[in-house]
């Protein structure tokens, strides 16, 4: 948490809510794809968590934090998402035949 404090946005005026429960907050929702009201109670206000990230998103923090960390490895790496693991329905094949034909009877 210590390397990410850099590049949260200073304070002005009144103190806000931690930094590092907002952020952890933030992560646990979109990691698990929660609605901001189903926020555990744990990370505080979900109005809270909502308008950081919103106001974080919109000031490219998030952005920052990602670049910051990227430039800090040792070694440059790609890193690569396999989605083959998706499941296609069984009807998903069938979107150039119609009903009735099968696809392989179409005129060339």
């Amino acid at each position: 948490m210590a390397r990410l404090r850099p590049f949260f946005p200073k304070s002005h005026g009144k103190p806000r809510v931690d930094d590092r429960r907002v952020l952890s907050g933030i992560v646990f929702i979109n990691r698990n794809g929660l609605r901001w009201r189903d926020a555990p109670k744990e990370y505080g206000c979900l109005k809270t968590l909502y308008n950081r990230w919103k106001r974080w998103s919109d000031k490219g923090v998030f952005a920052r934090m990602i670049d910051g960390r990227a430039t800090e490895a040792a070694t440059p790496k790609t890193v690569m998402i396999d989605a083959t693991y998706l499941k296609a329905h069984r009807t998903a094949t069938s979107l150039r035949s119609k009903k009735g034909v099968p696809a392989t009877s179409e005129a060339v």
